[in-house]
């Protein structure tokens, strides 16, 4: 039993911060588990992933935002869209500074518009300390509090962490859950994230899909996973689950990139996938990739739609 004196505590949080900042990386690290894809390319996460920490003293449940950034296309203007809506409706809102790069314009964009959110505390997250020294550590540390007091934010903490080793994630999740709102568990236990999976299925392909393409591909790829079902006639200790899923791209030119000689990349990307979305549902499975052109769907209304943006 809880003591009196240390009340259950439950609620949201997110992290935010520009692109391929550590946020994905972070949420992966504190439930424990991979619910948010992680790329090295920005822009990687289009949907509202909710990771789960269960602690014996409280709940948190994590919201990851699509990085904000200055939008170019429909698509751009939804995602920041998204973000704004998120960070309405959290009780913590972790904002993510790379320690080895130095404050930009995107990161103060980003706190000028934090700066408009009253009442939520907010929680200054140095990430990617593996890759600095001490002494750039500590610069980054004072620029953080600057910009705070120039902006008028008041950080109820600022934390250096890296989620790549481990350092400090635990003390993140401690600092967060201090200040979550006192109440129930929000989810059953057990339970690690509340995003359908046909959506996480989707975000592992479309992961794999964007391993080594490198510039060629980095927003124009979706994936619509069309339909998800037990092979029938199987024996009950022998499931195979079938997945069917199409890779959107919005060039004819970039199909032969995804596919590769003779099929070898998509072989690939069928391969790496399958072997997370076997881990996130313990289940063997058949995947079966087809790569589609939806011409410019990033600009066009109905495409977006079609493709769940």
């Amino acid at each position: 039993m809880n003591a009196p004196s240390s009340p259950y505590r439950s609620g949201f949080a997110c992290f935010v911060g520009r692109p391929n900042a550590g946020k994905s990386t972070l949420t992966n690290a504190l439930v424990g588990t991979k619910v948010a894809i992680t790329s090295d390319r920005p822009q990687t996460t289009r949907h509202t992933v909710r990771g789960i920490v269960h602690r014996p003293d409280a709940q948190l449940v994590l919201v990851d935002t699509p990085g904000l950034h200055k939008p170019r296309t429909l698509l751009g203007e939804r995602l920041n869209d998204l973000v704004r809506t998120t960070w309405a409706e959290v009780d913590v809102i972790g904002f993510c500074l790379p320690a080895d790069q130095k404050l930009g314009p995107g990161d103060r964009f980003i706190a000028k518009e934090l700066a408009e959110v009253r009442k939520t505390p907010k929680v200054a997250i140095v990430t990617k300390t593996d890759l600095v020294d001490s002494k750039r550590l500590a610069e980054q540390l004072i620029a953080i509090h600057q910009l705070g007091a120039e902006l008028g934010i008041e950080w109820a903490e600022i934390i250096p962490v890296s989620a790549v080793g481990d350092k400090q994630v635990s003390l993140v999740g401690d600092l967060i859950t201090k200040l979550l709102p006192e109440g129930q568990p929000l989810y059953p236990d057990g339970d690690l994230t509340d995003e359908p999976e046909q959506i996480m299925v989707a975000e592992l392909i479309r992961e794999a899909a964007l391993e080594g393409v490198r510039d060629e591909l980095p927003h124009s790829l979706a994936v619509v996973v069309e339909e998800m079902l037990p092979r029938e006639g199987r024996p009950a200790d022998r499931p195979l689950l079938d997945i069917h899923a199409n890779v959107y791209i919005e060039r004819q030119s970039q199909k032969a990139i995804v596919i590769g000689a003779k099929g070898s990349r998509l072989k690939h990307v069928g391969t790496t996938a399958r072997k997370h979305i076997e881990a996130l549902l313990g289940t063997p499975v058949y995947l079966d990739l087809h790569v589609k052109v939806a011409k410019d769907w990033q600009r066009d209304p109905k495409q977006l739609r079609k493709l769940g943006f």
